[in-house]
């Protein structure tokens, strides 16, 4: 909300403002120096929320900040791996449900538009799903499925996009690619160090609806 407040006030002098919502569709995965990066497999998730867009050169630059709840993880492979005779195969996926907040810099030409910039995020909730089977047996765990031990709450990272909007500014669609500087596993509880050096990789499919304000 800080960024908005700063956003609001550099409004003030900005040729044009516009507010909105958007939403979308999410396909995350990991990226990072993996361990084994074939055990972790596309997800589908989504995006939504509010946005506002800050002219600063008339219908050309601007700046626009956002606030997204953004559902980001990964699916785990079903398929068995044999280690110290022990065949181990995980199935079902992880949801980690952050509040997202890029602040990005748009040029426009035409109907065409480009978009990059940075963003910091916050962990709010995890659903682990994964079912792990050692020799076809579950294997019973003590850790909740919805707990947060072990991760990095906030995060920063980045985005850049292209896409389309109308004449009128008021719906635009595009594709984005949301990355991240840091790894987000502190210590790898659930995942027997597979998680380690981690980090969130997620491609945006979105749609944004904006009601123009300025003069």
């Amino acid at each position: 909300m800080f960024v908005f407040a700063v956003a609001t006030a550099f409004a003030a002098q900005a040729q044009n403002a516009s507010f909105g919502i958007r939403g979308g569709a999410n396909i995350s995965n990991l990226s990072g120096d993996l361990r084994d990066e074939d055990r972790f497999e596309n997800k589908v998730g989504f995006h939504a929320g509010i946005m506002a867009n800050f002219g600063v050169v008339d219908n050309f630059f601007s700046i626009q900040p956002e606030l997204l709840y953004s559902v980001k993880g990964f699916k785990n492979e079903d398929s068995e791996v044999t280690l110290l005779g022990q065949t181990r195969r995980r199935e079902g996926k992880v949801n980690y449900n952050y509040l997202d907040l890029p602040v990005m810099a748009k040029i426009k030409a035409g109907p065409l538009y480009f978009e990059a910039g940075p963003q910091a995020s916050y962990l709010l909730s995890v659903n682990n799903e994964t079912k792990t089977y050692i020799n076809g047996n579950l294997r019973s765990t003590n850790t909740d499925e919805k707990s947060k031990s072990g991760l990095s709450e906030f995060e920063v990272g980045y985005v850049a996009g292209i896409g389309f909007t109308s004449a009128n500014n008021a719906i635009s669609f595009g594709v984005r690619y949301n990355g991240a500087f840091s790894d987000f596993v502190k210590e790898d509880v659930n995942f027997d160090g597979d998680l380690t050096n981690a980090r969130h990789s997620t491609f945006m499919v979105t749609v944004g609806f904006a009601m123009p304000t300025g003069r």
